[in-house]
């Protein structure tokens, strides 16, 4: 049996599957990730890709944020790819309990998942500062003053986009939601994520079940500890264990 007809045979034989997503799940709908190559972290900036995207960096130099966030972090053509479509059935047919995901794009839902816990944020929900009116990533946009930055038409207090920044913490909500979904799956797989990243990457340590799955490009620290490993794309993996 070829390790995507074992994914096959997992996915057919559990009940409570969770899926734990990352950068690479939303690669292949040409959003890029971090670290890879081609990555954000390795393009040339005044400042590296992890101070911009700070919470300090934020306050001290709006006007370079934004700029950065704008053309770096926001990709509204962008579409569903086959990972997000084959999860969006498997939840529709009642064996995919919860999508965590560490990716602020929204693709999940567009696909149709409905229970998708975003450890990071979304783009597509952002708030004044101030009055806390909520405003739509296209609404924000549109809000930009002369330096770029996205202004609330009550107050005129800058507009925050609801993402996780370094040197913020994340959702304690979120956090435990994902932490229950983890225990109570008898099934976890994880896809397009290194497993480097802190806390997101330890929620896998509260996994109890049966089978855990890695689909992943490159090797991972948990690769040893799993019940099946996949080097390949992961739409094309989920896509053909799914559909095939």
């Amino acid at each position: 049996m070829n390790p995507i007809e074992q994914l096959h045979d997992i996915i057919e034989k559990s009940g409570n599957i969770v899926f734990f997503g990352g950068a690479g799940v939303s690669t292949e709908s040409h959003i890029p990730d971090f670290r890879s190559d081609n990555g954000l972290y390795k393009r040339k900036y005044p400042y590296p890709a992890e101070t911009m995207l700070s919470h300090t960096f934020y306050t001290q130099h709006p006007k370079e944020f934004f700029e950065f966030y704008f053309n770096e972090m926001i990709y509204q053509d962008a579409v569903p790819n086959k990972a997000h479509a084959a999860l969006a059935k498997l939840e529709r047919e009642g064996k995919l309990k919860a999508v965590i995901t560490q990716n602020i794009d929204g693709l999940h839902q567009k696909a149709g998942s409905l229970n998708v816990l975003e450890l990071h944020g979304s783009v597509l929900r952002n708030f004044c500062t101030r009055c806390h009116k909520g405003f739509t990533l296209e609404e924000t946009i549109a809000r930009r003053d002369q330096d770029g930055i996205p202004r609330c038409d009550v107050d005129n207090a800058i507009i925050k986009p609801d993402v996780v920044l370094y040197e913020e913490g994340l959702d304690e909500s979120v956090i435990y939601a994902a932490v229950d979904a983890i225990s109570h799956a008898d099934t976890l797989i994880v896809g397009g994520t290194s497993l480097v990243v802190y806390p997101a990457a330890g929620l896998i340590q509260y996994f109890r079940g049966k089978n855990l799955v890695l689909i992943n490009r490159d090797s991972t620290p948990m690769d040893g500890k799993a019940t099946l490993v996949i080097h390949d794309a992961i739409g094309k993996v989920l896509d053909e264990a799914v559909n095939g």
